[in-house]
């Protein structure tokens, strides 16, 4: 029943499958599964935009502002919008969907705030899962909102075909404070905030990243990443910034190379997943977490180093 209900695009049954999938219940992980492999021959007709950038910079309106406006242009996008989750409570404000406030009630839109969690790399754990459905229930236009710039942010280049880093005008501070990893999987640099008496300063902010761009290894070989300005605000340049997002996808069609990236996606995935069943066997397992108590007491005390607890762990682990 779900199935049809999402092939149909229904969004109440879209958002039942995401919580469905972020569930950490075994059996809502076993219906997850299946409905997975059902919808599955279903997906993969989307392209997926990866949005970071560093707090403040504007993610949010860029996002509403490029997504009414391929509303408009007759696309069916989906928001997945990653917020932090507090470190002391493991609370999150899932705010995305009130700064998206008129992209929220679209009709042709889909938002869904998600919060991290303790995973990293700027997405939640099951942000891949949420991506699939969504292409399923007929979304064309997949943007994922990473919790904000970082060296652990690069997780969602594994998930989406572009990778769009938003900088503010003032490039200067922010050309050292961005780590080179992050610098060099961007597909397309956006300085946003272009407007008023920020113009120049944004113009200025363009030209010194296309310089140091000139120094980086492009990701992939059939295009060279591009740096321009938008103000979100004002909606302008958000067309330029989704023709180069066209150019982009076309490229790599051309070349072949979106087929390869996704398949190495896939394969990233299913690495990803095995690690994440392993640990959670590990710990489920009777004489791993018989001998847990005694092993984490000798740590603490400072009695035995963490890699020798973390052996013996293992090899009890792997004696059964």
């Amino acid at each position: 029943m779900l199935v049809q209900q999402i092939l149909a695009g229904d969004r109440r049954a879209l958002a039942k499958a995401i919580t469905l999938v972020e569930s950490t219940r075994a059996d809502h992980g076993e219906q997850a599964v299946r409905l997975l492999a059902e919808l599955m021959p279903h997906t993969g007709k989307s392209i997926r935009i990866g949005v970071s950038g560093a707090p403040g910079v504007g993610k949010s309106t860029f996002i509403e502002s490029l997504g009414n406006y391929l509303t408009g242009q007759g696309h069916q996008v989906a928001v997945l919008a990653v917020d932090p989750t507090s470190a002391v409570s493991g609370g999150s404000i899932l705010g995305d969907k009130t700064r998206m406030e008129a992209l929220s009630v679209n009709p042709k839109a889909f938002v869904r705030p998600s919060p991290a969690g303790t995973t990293l790399g700027g997405v939640t754990r099951r942000t891949r899962e949420s991506l699939l459905l969504c292409e399923a229930a007929g979304y064309d236009v997949i943007i994922v909102e990473t919790v904000g710039v970082g060296q652990s942010e690069t997780a969602v280049s594994d998930m989406t075909d572009m990778f769009l880093l938003l900088l503010s005008p003032g490039g200067g501070d922010d050309l050292q404070g961005i780590k080179r990893g992050i610098m060099e999987l961007a597909d397309l640099v956006l300085v946003n905030k272009a407007d008023g008496d920020q113009t120049s300063i944004a113009n200025q902010t363009v030209s010194d990243y296309r310089g140091a761009l000139q120094f980086m290894q492009a990701r992939t070989p059939s295009w060279t990443p591009k740096v321009d300005c938008c103000s979100a605000l004002e909606n302008q340049g958000v067309d330029k910034a989704w023709s180069i997002i066209q150019d982009f996808r076309e490229a790599l069609i051309q070349s072949g190379e979106l087929e390869t990236l996704r398949a190495q996606q896939a394969k990233a995935w299913m690495w990803a997943e095995t690690a994440e069943a392993l640990i959670a066997d590990l710990r489920n397992h009777p004489q791993v977490k018989a001998l847990v108590p005694e092993l984490e007491a000798a740590v603490l005390a400072g009695d035995m180093p963490a890699i020798v607890a973390a052996q013996r762990l293992i090899a009890h682990y792997k004696s059964d």
